[in-house]
């Protein structure tokens, strides 16, 4: 199963977004405390528009929380990373994979990353920017392992107006 971990987010906006990825995609999303907004923003909401209801997440209330609760894969995502987040195989679906972005400000804390070097990565990018917007992360991430997977469980045609929509008239 894949997950996407939030460590303290920070903006109500790139969350919201982040939700609707989820919602999207089947990925469940793990909120790690102190949040930098309450679930019910007005802002958070109108980011993840009407799918939050549809949303799988679970707040903790700290790292160690988080951890004691999830088993499984940790792939941590830091500017200081030196690996590119396509080196690692996602594939096997029989794994729960979590895929930890840091707050907006300041990222994961060093004392996190130091203790699994081998998997901090970086979204690969030019010098001159620090860092993508962490909802575009999440996104370029979970894609990448869904692509993986052969995107089990994905739709590739649009449900609603029909697979042939293009062709009529």
């Amino acid at each position: 199963m894949n997950n996407i971990v939030l460590f303290e987010p920070e903006i109500p906006q790139n969350t919201g977004n982040i939700m609707r990825t989820c919602v999207a995609t089947n990925t469940k999303l793990h909120l790690i405390k102190p949040l930098g907004f309450s679930i019910d923003d007005a802002h958070l909401k109108r980011s993840g528009v009407n799918y939050i209801d549809k949303l799988d997440f679970e707040v903790y209330e700290n790292f160690s929380d988080f951890c004691s609760k999830n088993k499984g894969e940790y792939y941590y995502f830091t500017r200081y990373g030196h690996k590119p987040h396509t080196s690692f195989d996602y594939s096997d679906t029989s794994k729960n994979l979590y895929f930890i972005f840091g707050k907006e400000s300041t990222g994961i804390p060093k004392e996190i990353l130091k203790d699994d070097l081998e998997h901090c990565m970086r979204i690969p990018m030019t010098d001159n920017v620090r860092a993508l917007n962490v909802s575009n992360s999440v996104a370029i991430v979970i894609y990448e392992a869904l692509r993986q997977q052969d995107f089990k469980g994905l739709l590739f045609d649009e449900p609603h107006k029909g697979a042939d929509y293009l062709e009529r008239d």
